[in-house]
């Protein structure tokens, strides 16, 4: 019975904690081209940890590939924030 019980407990523990685990998290952000000078703002999805250093890092990466360098991130938030920027991003909304 005992076994049953701590099998149960681990479950919920488990599952209760998955949907937190599986909150979406994006970035604003600035970003710059040279040759000739192009500037964007846009938004991304983060993977990582939903924090200022985690987005720069993870889209510095990103945006590096693609011949841009990120000039800041300008904040990090969850999918209530995604549609009051999806105008002001344009075509870099959820591009990189």
């Amino acid at each position: 019975m005992k076994n049953i019980t701590l099998s149960l407990f681990i479950f919920l523990m488990v599952g209760s904690a998955l949907p937190a685990a599986a909150a979406s998290c994006y970035a604003d952000y600035k970003a710059k081209q040279d040759n000739p000078l192009r500037l964007h703002y846009g938004v991304a999805q983060v993977d990582g940890t939903c924090d200022v250093g985690s987005a720069k890092t993870e889209l510095s990466a990103r945006l590096s590939e693609q011949g841009w360098t990120l000039l800041n991130i300008l904040s990090v938030f969850g999918e209530d924030g995604l549609e009051k920027r999806k105008d002001s991003a344009g075509p870099n909304y959820l591009r990189f």
